[in-house]
């Protein structure tokens, strides 16, 4: 199956994104901002049981789901950062956290995916995986969504969100 896949080891060594979206309502690129952020919840928060991200948000911006992935409210975040400062991990990253969000939709359905050539690293691209790869660091995160990470260690007991 052909997924948007997300290489983090070459998207988190990048020194400044300049991946370009197709979506007329991505304002300054937060498509793939929002995508970062959703991975990262999805894959390398730590679920840390007594969660000081969420408890530090003085706007209730971050909830925790029945499987204890975080969210964040966009209409409730005002990009104060105090969530990626109480994050024993380092996990909320500073520039996820934008006030302006504008959620990436895969472009599930369009053929013009300008985010994938628009990368000089080749940190985006649309690939045939079925599986995940343990090996080479390969996660399916949704049913149009795959990451590589090497850091294997973060991914033991994730909850992937799939397409019932």
């Amino acid at each position: 199956m052909k997924r948007l896949f997300v290489d983090l080891e070459k998207c988190d060594s990048c020194p400044e994104c300049v991946i370009k979206c197709s979506y007329i309502y991505h304002f300054e690129n937060a498509g793939i901002t929002s995508l970062r952020e959703f991975v990262t919840f999805a894959l390398v928060c730590r679920r840390c049981q007594d969660s000081p991200c969420v408890n530090s948000c003085y706007r209730k911006a971050l909830k925790k789901d029945a499987n204890g992935m975080v969210k964040r409210s966009s209409f409730l975040c005002t990009s104060c950062k105090t969530c990626s400062i109480a994050c024993p991990f380092g996990v909320i990253l500073p520039d996820f956290l934008t006030f302006l969000v504008s959620k990436c939709d895969l472009c599930i359905g369009r053929d013009n995916i300008s985010c994938i050539g628009s990368c000089p690293y080749n940190a985006i691209s649309l690939e045939n995986i079925e599986g995940e790869s343990v090996e080479e660091g390969i996660y399916i995160v949704s049913d149009y969504l795959a990451v590589r990470s090497k850091n294997k260690w973060l991914f033991d007991d994730r909850v992937l969100y799939k397409k019932k």
